[in-house]
């Protein structure tokens, strides 16, 4: 799968949520790898904050991220809109402190998502994919977040409020596709109890009853009642009953459940990558989702290549004959088993380690270890196959090495471990010459990892 960026520029125009201020918001298209930016075009220098879960600094009643004095906030609709339509690459500017809430929801950006369409790009998506169990917890709260292995990306969200009105509720995004339909007009919301305190900390200025679903289920005078919509700017309105008080009925019976997927969707996508895994959410909040958030992004930073996934029953790309219709080595020198994965700029080979190894017999006898020099080799082969596949009569090639940089050996290699190299293009092919990038693991860490130059030649 490719990534993607906008086919054309849109612009949202409405208040801020918490500062009540007139916004602009201008969505670009953007190049390969840039991931989501905001820009504050209305301060000096035009600073620019990478949405990512490590400049997350707030999450009362939206999610912030700040870089210095900088701070964007209510960014989470933008981004569930983005990352729900499979955009990867996106620069947003703005005039002003943080996004315009519009209705709520993120009904608009889809439509205008769906107006100027996407447009795919070169470089392959790099997928964040959960392998174990992950599970956060918030113990002041009682939210919790597990994340589950799976092969795509789906969310299950239970909310639980002490209220006559509004108890329990769940909801469901079991693919993506589903998202403009289901999820995306469903609004933001608020207790009446809890707005005069929600003022009283800076916070909904620009909040009224089109831009959020406002509940009513704690018994006021009629006086109090008054003197909130004052401090807000709304019509005065009689309420006798508890319930949902909006100019606009609800879109769904469980939309706040809804609405709470959505900003789990916008907070995931401060992960910077697509989510392969299942996500089963518990009274979740900003909070705890950007908690998640950073969890991964320490992995991630830790380690900037995944190891891929590997299902030793799956039938591969390439067997050991294939391999050997491709490249020239032989025992005791083809050092790679099989291809499990390909794209057009990586490529994924497997090695099983065995005690038979013949170079096992001097290195070391008490104390089998792979030589360093071999794991190198076994990643060029690997790299070989990849440059090979450009080509449409591979058989009359071959490869060699150039140059070799940059290698580091980070753990021992010994019999009974089996080896996935994952090769990469770091600069396109160029007159018959490749530069690599090889990383080799065990498992999920990383043993070996090196450059390397190759240049594909005809054989004579």
């Amino acid at each position: 799968m490719k990534q993607q960026t906008l086919n054309g520029e849109f612009t949202v125009k409405g208040k801020g949520l918490h500062t009540g201020l007139e916004i602009e918001a201008i969505f670009l298209p953007a190049p390969e790898n840039h991931g989501y930016k905001f820009q504050r075009v209305d301060l000096p220098d035009e600073p620019i904050i990478d949405a990512l879960a490590e400049n997350v600094t707030e999450t009362e009643r939206g999610t912030v991220i700040s870089r210095g004095d900088v701070r964007i906030s209510t960014i989470e609709h933008a981004l569930a809109a983005l990352y729900a339509s499979g955009i990867d690459n996106c620069l947003i500017k703005l005039n002003a402190p943080e996004l315009p809430i519009l209705d709520g929801s993120a009904e608009k950006y889809i439509e205008e998502i769906d107006r100027v369409g996407l447009c795919e790009q070169g470089a392959d998506k790099n997928f964040y994919v959960v392998k174990h169990k992950i599970e956060v917890r918030d113990e002041q709260t009682g939210a919790h977040l597990t994340v589950l292995p799976d092969s795509d990306f789906s969310v299950d969200v239970m909310i639980s409020f002490n209220s006559p009105v509004l108890s329990n509720q769940y909801a469901r995004l079991e693919n993506m596709t589903e998202f403009r339909t289901e999820i995306a007009s469903s609004r933001t919301f608020v207790f009446v109890r809890e707005v005069e305190a929600l003022l009283q900390a800076n916070l909904i200025k620009g909040g009224d009853l089109d831009n959020a679903i406002v509940i009513y289920d704690r018994k006021l005078p009629q006086e109090k009642l008054d003197h909130i919509a004052d401090l807000i700017g709304v019509p005065h309105k009689e309420v006798s009953d508890f319930g949902y008080i909006n100019n606009r009925p609800l879109e769904f019976e469980n939309e706040p459940a809804r609405h709470k997927l959505l900003d789990v969707l916008g907070d995931v996508a401060l992960i910077g990558r697509p989510l392969k895994g299942r996500i089963i959410a518990c009274r979740p909040g900003h909070k705890i989702n950007t908690t998640f958030a950073k969890q991964i992004r320490k992995e991630i930073q830790r380690q900037e290549l995944q190891a891929p996934s590997y299902n030793p029953s799956a039938e591969p790309m390439m067997d050991i004959n294939a391999i050997r219709e491709h490249l020239p080595h032989r025992y005791p020198m083809l050092l790679v088993d099989k291809i499990i994965d390909r794209g057009e700029s990586y490529i994924v080979g497997v090695k099983n380690v065995t005690v038979n190894e013949p170079f096992f017999q001097g290195h070391f006898p008490q104390e089998p270890v792979m030589p360093g020099v071999l794991l190198v080799e076994a990643m060029a082969q690997t790299g070989g196959l990849l440059v090979l596949g450009t080509v449409s009569d591979p058989e009359r090639y071959s490869t060699y090495f150039m140059k070799i940089d940059n290698v580091k050996f980070r753990q021992k290699v010994v019999p009974g471990d089996t080896l996935l190299f994952h090769v990469s293009f770091l600069t396109p092919l160029r007159r018959g010459c490749a530069l690599m990038k090889g990383v080799a693991f065990v498992g999920d860490r990383v043993v070996c990892e090196c450059e390397f130059m190759a240049q594909i030649v005809k054989n004579k």
